[in-house]
């Protein structure tokens, strides 16, 4: 009998090639994006859940709040492992502290590893929590001494070539030139998704070895540094709540009194394991990877979903609309004795047909949307990830979902068709038929519209971004860093002086990043006037003289400092403000309280965008050169363009490389930054919801329009007669389309009506993240919903002229 159903249903689905088509298209578009943005969820759900007993590890953070916001830090401060040792609702306590050593040397190789990554100081407590696996070495006692180190199995092949990881044991690695340390345990890597990206374990008391020496001795608690990170692990009876109230003390107990007189404080949180992943307020270990968002996945699962939901209502809407033509089937089939439950399984047994098909062209498609999805997809997500059980499981239950909700409707109403009034052929469409399938018909036009109109204003606004002013020169400036290792002023004067040489070359400053970026460096500065004291944060941008001339900045009153080293400040408006200063003029010759030090205001200048728009700006200052010859700031050299033709721009790119290699002969560490280029990725993620909505508006106006089509189709063949009489009576090609097209237009027209408020409160909301942002306009609605009827009327006008430039003769003839 199973055998009969899938013969006959299969039979039926080839001889409604055209509505089997439409169908299959559309749960092929759903089911494809189900799948590859299911494998991306689970992907990022699965980061570190292989620990053992992981709901119990925690990282302890550092949250701030001031007067001018709050501030989120990934590490504690020192002193705080010591201060809760004694807690018994804690199974286990390690820190770590996160050091890059500039050099790691294999003396018996004769090999040298420069700036290695992923090198941490902890003790044995760290592998008592994390579950690693040890190839060589003794787990309890590997890091119970100064001067040892554990690799991973992938870092001791680095720096012991062809060597077993037992005859790696005892072996000298030095750090740094001067620090010798022992090998003492080699681990396997993790063969799990995890962010503990780590090779290198060197023993926390090697600390004292190196420039963290008096930070580790001194262990200040107002000391927070995102370098030093704690983790514990409660024992299966902790009190969460208990632990988190004795933070909450140390935290307040250990707060000084200016913290207190400025409404400053700080607080010290457990955030779960399982959190890590996706927190961007503490961050990953490896940045270069970048932070999964747990928004933006419910963004990819909605857009599945909607996508999915299109796909099955053009199902329901086809079937029950071609009810009438199997009408004379069902009838026979119910008079040979066939039950209500057998029909039910027979229309079940096409529809699954049709989504296993659908399924099986889904799977072959999702490597080339892995491709198209590139931007959304981390690097090492392949699609052998479709092997796991889970996903397995996941895909069968999906299609007998997709299976049950596109299908079981029809059936239901294919089945019920009465035997007596089907073979007398009095049939007519029930009204609650015709409503159901105009109300899913609005449903779909609705979804594509709010996808039409929110990729239009979220371009508008990502355009915005990118093209507004950011308060200083971007365009045609190039960053060139000097290597990491690099302590030397003299060096990067030199290459400066080299520079200025070119010809194509119109600018060179030495100075640290440039005015927008990634980097911050933020001190707390004191303001006395004769009424009161001003106590504010204030963030440092380094730069020589010619600092401000390159990136073009604006000086409103006084000038700049007078040479690299004087300490002399140019304050940003934000800062003036925050002064309680009434004009530029009014703020040069004051001092301020730097670090203990009074430091005079020499300039002001205006205020320029230091981030992204989404962040607000933050009161700054400009400053030289302070601690030469101890310590020098300037990290990079800054050029600007006389010509800005992109072969020109190539040429001399070239030559500054060049000139670069002349001078650090020794280095390959040649790291440029173009400063458009660093605003650009502020907004990635924009970027990448604008692709998104890009592809779900493609896919959505596909699969309505194919849905459309296929009932435009249907409609046509049952209103032939009508046609050709309209025809034979005198009526014209315009009013016959118009006639045909005017029940469909209607429904597209409801449903701009009712995706505009959707669309302007989504639109709405995720602005709200963005201090500058565009004004909503309703000029963006009118277009989308004129381009929602201009593909709808196109997709209509398909058949509607088709059947309207009919010969009346051949529909009336046996009339």
């Amino acid at each position: 009998m199973i055998k009969n159903y899938f013969k006959i249903a299969w039979r039926n689905i080839m001889k409604h090639k055209v509505f089997s088509l439409i169908n299959v298209i559309g749960l092929t578009i759903g089911l494809s994006a189900s799948f590859v943005i299911g494998l991306m969820i689970y992907y990022d759900y699965t980061f570190d859940d292989f620990h053992k007993d992981g709901d119990r590890i925690y990282r302890v953070v550092s949250d701030f709040k001031t007067p001018q916001g709050k501030f989120h830090n990934s590490g504690v401060t020192l002193a705080l492992k010591d201060a809760i040792a004694d807690n018994l609702n804690f199974e286990n306590i390690t820190e770590f502290y996160i050091n890059r050593p500039s050099k790691v040397e294999n003396k018996a190789k004769n090999t040298e590893f420069k700036w290695p990554n992923f090198v941490m100081y902890t003790d044995e407590a760290y592998f008592n929590i994390f579950d690693y696996k040890f190839i060589a070495g003794d787990k309890s006692t590997a890091l119970d001494k100064p001067n040892n180190v554990i690799l991973t199995e992938t870092r001791a092949k680095e720096y012991f070539p062809n060597t077993a990881p037992a005859d790696i044991i005892g072996k000298t690695l030095v750090y740094n030139d001067s620090i010798n340390i022992t090998v003492s345990g080699v681990v396997e890597n993790f063969k799990n998704r995890t962010d503990f990206v780590f090779k290198e374990f060197v023993s926390h008391q090697t600390l004292l070895q190196t420039d963290r020496r008096g930070e580790l001795l001194e262990r200040k608690w107002s000391n927070t540094n995102s370098d030093s990170q704690l983790f514990v692990k409660l024992t299966e009876s902790a009190n969460v709540a208990s632990i988190q109230k004795r933070l909450d003390d140390l935290a307040l107990e250990h707060t000084d009194e200016d913290d207190k007189k400025y409404e400053m404080s700080r607080k010290f949180q457990l955030q779960p394991l399982s959190d890590i992943h996706f927190n961007e307020d503490y961050g990953i270990y490896d940045w270069s990877k970048g932070q999964a968002s747990k928004s933006l996945l419910s963004n990819l699962a909605l857009v599945a979903l909607f996508l999915l939901l299109l796909g099955c209502i053009n199902f329901i809407n086809l079937n029950t609309a071609q009810a009438s033509q199997r009408a004379k089937e069902i009838g026979i089939r119910k008079t040979l004795g066939s039950s209500r439950k057998q029909l039910i399984g027979q229309f079940m047994g096409e529809t699954f047909l049709l989504v296993f098909f659908s399924a099986l062209l889904s799977i072959a498609l999702s490597k080339w949307l892995i491709n198209v999805f590139s931007d959304f997809v981390p690097e090492d997500l392949s699609f052998e990830l479709f092997k796991a059980p889970l996903i397995v499981l996941s895909i069968l239950l999906l299609l007998l979902v997709v299976t049950i909700l596109s299908g079981f409707y029809p059936a239901l109403v294919l089945s019920k068709f009465n035997t007596v009034s089907v073979l007398k052929n009095h049939m007519a469409a029930g009204e609650k038929k015709v409503r159901l399938r105009k109300f899913l018909t609005v449903f779909q036009f609705t979804i594509a519209q709010v996808f039409i109109i929110g990729t239009l204003l979220v371009g508008k606004q990502i355009n915005y971004l990118l093209n507004k002013d950011m308060g200083f020169k971007t365009d045609a400036i190039v960053s060139v860093y000097s290597p990491r290792s690099e302590s030397e002023l003299s060096k990067k004067e030199l290459y400066a002086e080299k520079l200025r040489a070119i010809p194509e070359i119109k600018s060179v400053s030495l100075g640290s990043h440039a005015p927008a970026s990634y980097s911050t460096n933020t001190t707390n500065i004191t303001y006395t006037d004769e009424e009161e004291i001003i106590k504010s944060e204030m963030q440092y941008l380094f730069g020589d003289t010619k600092y401000a001339n390159l990136f073009e900045l604006d000086l409103l009153a006084g000038r700049v400092h007078r040479n690299d080293t004087v300490r002399e400040l140019v304050i940003n408006e934000t800062l003036l403000k925050k002064l309680g200063f009434n004009s530029p003029q009014d703020a040069i010759g004051k001092t301020l309280t730097v670090n203990d030090e009074q430091t005079p205001i020499v300039g002001v200048m205006a205020d320029f965008n230091q981030r992204s728009l989404k962040s607000e700006i933050k009161p700054m200052a400009l400053r030289g050169d302070w601690y030469r010859p101890q310590f020098s700031q300037f990290q990079a050299v800054h050029v600007s363009f006389h010509n800005e033709s992109p072969e020109n721009l190539k040429s001399t790119l070239i030559k500054i490389e060049d000139a670069y290699k002349s001078i650090y002969t020794e280095t390959e560490d040649y790291r440029v930054q173009f400063m458009d280029e660093t605003i650009a990725t502020f907004y990635n993620r924009e970027k990448k919801i604008s692709k998104l909505l890009n592809w779900a508006t493609g896919l959505s106006i596909l699969i309505s329009c194919l849905g459309l089509l296929g009932l435009v189709i249907y409609t046509t063949n049952r209103r032939v007669k009508e046609i050709g009489v309209r025809k034979v009576l005198g009526a014209s090609l315009l009013q016959i389309n118009t006639l045909l097209c005017k029940e469909f237009l209607i429904l597209v027209a409801i449903a701009f009506v009712i995706a505009t408020p959707l669309a302007w409160y989504g639109i709405y909301s995720w602005l709200q993240d963005f201090t500058y942002k565009i004004s909503i306009s309703f000029i963006a609605f009118i277009v989308g919903g004129v381009a929602m009827i201009f593909f709808a009327l196109l997709v209509i006008s398909i058949k509607t002229l088709q059947a309207a430039n009919s010969n009346p003769v051949n529909s009336l003839r046996s009339e």
